[in-house]
């Protein structure tokens, strides 16, 4: 019985969102060059469950490139109303376009001057026809049984809502370090921000050593430095192989001699590498996809100036 609800609810809010598409046209194209336009800020505003839907709208359009704030209109009944400006645009959600709080901030919005977009489902209403412009978000019913809880009619706000959002971040030709400007916390932000630099081995931390060097003394190092693996240079100081506690599990079993052995022997050659000025979240993805630990960090001249180990990923919280 509930599944069957539940698909039934599905299938009404999925018909709802269906309907919207055929109402995006000029008007819409008008809507998205009016908020280019503005000066100010895009300012969202809705009572009840169109309320929580506009503050998901704010937030989204703030943190993809354009300015925005939530106001609630009951507290802009009582002096929030100072926070709107003649540079402003207000958008106003609500299903039936005559909720009383919000109709009673529209001739106040207009006295100030500021533009005003109707997000609403019955075009004929107050709300409709005070607004500059209108974004029909009618729905054909709820998926509420009773008829009476916001529920396709909300669903339809929150997607025009994102549609917005995004033909805005579109137009104005927001990208990736953009959007990592506004994200500096969270997994987001880091794989968009956070380079190998900040957070690779090195100095004391990254062992180095030559691949004539003893087996014996390669593993001092790395336990001197607390690695999981030292890096194999030639006699210029480029990197030529990477010595890793796998590379020992392999030939401990075989080799009784193996702590005499030149490390040149037994190390991995030609072992990935990765540029300081590359992002971590590249790193990441090259560790994972090669399934190794290790990442040895060189320069131009492909000399190991750091070390990257998949815990480092794991501390800066990348992974």
């Amino acid at each position: 019985m509930s599944k069957n609800i539940a698909k039934e609810v599905l299938k009404i809010e999925r018909d709802a969102l269906t309907s919207l598409i055929g109402r995006v046209n000029s008007d819409f194209n008008d809507v998205i060059n009016v908020i280019c336009g503005i000066k100010g800020r895009v300012i969202v505003t809705g009572m009840g469950k169109p309320g929580f839907i506009a503050q998901k709208m704010s937030a989204t359009l703030s943190s993809t490139g354009t300015p925005s704030l939530y106001l609630h209109p009951a507290e802009a009944l009582h002096g929030d109303l100072g926070r709107v400006t003649k540079d402003d645009l207000i958008v106003a959600l609500s299903n039936s376009g005559e909720t009383e709080e919000v109709v009673k901030l529209l001739p106040i919005i207009k006295k100030i001057g500021a533009k005003l977009i109707a997000m609403t489902g019955n075009v004929r209403s107050t709300l409709a026809k005070f607004a500059d412009y209108t974004i029909d978000v009618s729905v054909k019913r709820e998926a509420c049984s009773l008829g009476l809880a916001p529920t396709s009619s909300t669903t339809a706000m929150l997607a025009m809502g994102d549609a917005i959002a995004i033909a805005l971040l579109e137009k104005k030709g927001f990208r990736e370090k953009d959007f990592a400007l506004f994200h500096p916390g969270g997994i987001l932000g880091k794989r968009l921000i956070l380079k190998v630099a900040d957070i690779m081995r090195k100095g004391s931390a990254n062992p180095v050593v030559g691949e004539d060097t003893l087996v014996k003394k390669v593993l001092v190092a790395i336990t001197k430095a607390r690695a999981g693996s030292a890096s194999v240079v030639d006699h210029k100081g480029r990197l030529v192989g990477i010595f890793t506690d796998g590379d020992l599990r392999r030939h401990v079993e075989s080799d009784p001699r193996l702590v005499e052995r030149k490390v040149k022997n037994v190390m991995t050659k030609n072992p990935s590498c990765i540029n300081k000025e590359k992002l971590a979240a590249e790193a990441f993805d090259i560790l994972r996809s090669k399934r190794i630990d290790e990442l040895p960090v060189v320069d131009e001249k492909k000399r190991p100036i750091g070390l990257l180990d998949v815990q480092d990923l794991l501390k800066a919280g990348l992974v």
